[in-house]
């Protein structure tokens, strides 16, 4: 039964696959099929497959790719430092993420709490430039996937890039189911080959290498290491660590998909970052200490190594270098399979927004398994950027693409803290009780969301420091940049449509221009007036009047059916199994 279909008199669930039956007179069952929503999305992902998506969103080119370029441009002690600082500012970003999502798990994610509690101009730019950020990542995906098969040929990457494209634009057309389980495996298999470098990496480290000798710490000591390039070079590792973990936030896009969220979207946040950064943290400290900043082909204009292959091949095995080239490779997959299926459901949030669409209503449109399948089309046609590494170099390319998507990352984690800062202003100015979230973490209130917002706005200044100085780069400096100054632009295009739809409006019987619910509404006294007007220049949100009841999760029979189930499989003879099966998948 799908959700949001409730049971009438004469329908009760039957044991036979959730299938529906209604009961006749005389006491036979036919079958009733349950109505499908035209233009809606199904809550297809469960818990296993959010957990495994969130990690795949993270662990991917950033992490096998992205920490070559990290490691050539910072250093090893850059590099350590940088991506643990980010790392626990994410942290901190998905907690505040959870609360809302939770609360009101809608598609659009961050977009839909921006325009609702923040300001309907600023999601407007944001989300147009969140949904070209996973359109860009899929490309950079892709570019990536040309420099992983330079291990091997050089011969025509373009070729992959194109049957790789192919290959996700089928999975995410089926349905996304499709996609969970996909993703899924592949994840898996992720975290099983970041399990083997790690035992792998320790034991190069002491030794079991093809110098046999026993390395410690001795290429933090070479020249120039372990801060390479001085401050600028560790500030330019702020933007690849972005990069790397940029992924998480879009956690928040498949909770419209996810089955009993209430329940789901807690587990998710509370234990999957953690192993994340586990998992980040520990190979970054070994890669920093088995491999050189300096090594040959380790990251320039035409091709970027990958840390995991060099160090399998330090330990002597030519063939396990090639296999974990092969496991980066699926990597890359499901990294362009994680970024097309959010920029899908980020671009059918943006036609689907409420009072009005941010985008055309065409891109509203899902086939009957609930997939938004011309939103679908019009993310994966970006990613036609991948094939001008032809004529740039791949690792010219891909570095400019990772500064772009880098930068968009954080604009997302500054958002979700200014959205997360007006939600829990308006919930506690319109009084209602705490304990009626879905979701909290106490330790961050109050402070969490403004320390994303202060951090956040402070890496988006600095790490563009070395395109600056000694010597300007321009290429450099605008995908650095460039986002900035698109962001203000939308934001007063925005602000300007929305002044000449509300001079067309009619008015009401009161002679008033008419106002959505989410709009500023005048109040008396001069002061306050002022007030009212400067807010609505802007198009900032007004608290006292947001509704905090609109869209909030309500658990249907489905759910307690989830729980039952699960409760009852940890209970019984084999819990002990189930409990194994849970903590692993």
């Amino acid at each position: 039964m799908l959700a949001g279909h409730p049971l009438t008199t004469m329908e009760q669930p039957d044991a036979v696959e959730g299938r529906m039956f209604s009961e006749q007179p005389d006491g036979t069952k036919d079958q009733v099929l349950p109505t499908v929503h035209r233009d809606t999305l199904h809550r297809g992902l469960s818990a296993r497959q959010v957990q495994m998506i969130a990690i795949a969103g993270t662990i991917g080119t950033g992490l096998f790719l992205g920490t070559g370029r990290s490691l050539a441009e910072g250093g090893p002690a850059s590099m350590l430092i940088c991506y643990t600082l980010v790392g626990s500012i994410v942290y901190v970003t998905l907690l505040l993420l959870g609360e809302m999502a939770t609360q009101y798990p809608v598609a659009g994610s961050f977009n839909a709490y921006a325009n609702r509690f923040f300001s309907p101009a600023y999601s407007f730019a944001l989300s147009w430039n969140y949904w070209f950020n996973d359109a860009v990542s899929m490309a950079s995906d892709l570019t990536a996937a040309q420099l992983v098969l330079q291990f091997w040929t050089t011969w025509n990457p373009w070729v992959v890039s194109l049957l790789f494209w192919v290959f996700l634009v089928s999975i995410n057309a089926v349905h996304v189911r499709a996609y969970g389980e996909l993703e899924y495996w592949l994840s898996f298999l992720k975290v099983i080959t970041i399990v083997i470098f790690i035992i792998v990496g320790i034991l190069v480290n002491v030794g079991v290498n093809t110098s046999h000798k026993y390395i410690g710490f001795h290429n933090w000591t070479i020249p120039d290491a372990p801060f390479v390039g001085g401050f600028g070079g560790f500030a330019r590792v702020f933007v690849t660590a972005s990069f790397a973990y940029g992924g998480t936030e879009s956690l928040g896009v498949t909770a419209g998909e996810t089955r009993n969220p209430s329940r789901n979207m807690p587990r998710v946040v509370r234990f999957v970052f953690w192993r994340i950064l586990i998992f980040y943290v520990l190979s970054i400290l070994l890669i920093g200490l088995n491999v050189p900043w300096d090594y040959p082909g380790l990251s320039n204009k035409t091709t970027t190594t990958s840390p995991f292959t060099i160090v399998f091949q330090l330990a002597g095995s030519t063939a396990a270098a090639s296999f974990i080239n092969t496991v980066i490779l699926t990597s890359v997959l499901s990294a362009g399979n994680h970024a097309l299926f959010a920029g899908t459901r980020v671009l059918y949030g943006l036609s689907v927004v409420k009072p009005r669409r941010y985008a055309p209503r065409i891109f509203s449109r899902t086939t009957p398994s609930g997939v938004p399948v011309f939103a679908l089309l019009a993310t994966s046609s970006v990613s036609v950027l991948c094939f001008g590494s032809s004529y740039i170099g791949s690792g010219q390319l891909w570095g400019w693409l990772q500064n772009i998507v880098g930068v968009s990352n954080q604009i997302a984690w500054l958002s979700i803290g200014l959205a997360s800062w007006r939600f829990r202003k308006a919930w506690l100015v319109q009084g209602r009780p705490i304990e009626e979230l879905k979701f909290r973490v106490g330790w961050t209130w109050p402070w969490g969301p403004y320390f994303v917002i202060i951090t956040v706005s402070a890496l988006i200044l600095i790490q563009g420091w070395t395109s600056i100085y000694p010597t300007f780069s321009p290429i450099d400096f605008v995908s650095l940049y460039i986002e900035i100054p698109v962001m203000v632009v939308m934001y007063i295009v925005w602000l300007i449509v929305k002044a000449t739809v509300a001079r067309s409006a009619p008015p009401d019987a009161s002679g008033n221009t008419l106002r959505h619910a989410n709009e500023t509404t005048p109040l008396t006294g001069r002061r306050k007036s002022r007030k009212i007007d400067l807010r609505a220049a802007f198009d900032i949100v007004d608290i006292l009047t947001v509704d905090l009841h609109e869209d909030e999760y309500v658990e249907v029979n489905e759910d307690g059916a989830e729980d039952r189930a699960r409760e009852q499989r940890l209970s019984g003879r084999f819990g002990w199994f189930w409990r194994l099966f849970y903590y692993i998948a």
